[in-house]
């Protein structure tokens, strides 16, 4: 699953050649960032989201209490 040590090495010397060696933190620093906005963009979202679940299950409370109010209502006539 993992690569051997001789592989990750390998793959560290082509990155090096292939970027340089002064441009590896820079695009490690950019990496970071972009991790870091998307886990905020993702907390974001799941904040989003519990809020209209906690919403839609208010709203389908309060229809549950109405309808309920409405069935034991004295004199509500007869469907049938």
């Amino acid at each position: 699953m993992f690569p051997s040590t001789g592989n990750l090495i390998l793959i560290l010397v082509v990155i090096i050649l292939l970027f340089g060696a002064k441009r590896i933190p820079e695009i490690a620093k950019g990496l970071g960032r972009a991790a870091h906005e998307f886990k905020k963009a993702k907390d974001s979202v799941e904040r989003e989201a519990g809020g209209l679940v906690e919403s839609a299950e208010k709203l389908a409370s309060a229809e549950d209490k109405a309808v309920r109010q409405a069935d034991e209502k004295p004199g509500k006539p007869d469907a049938g």
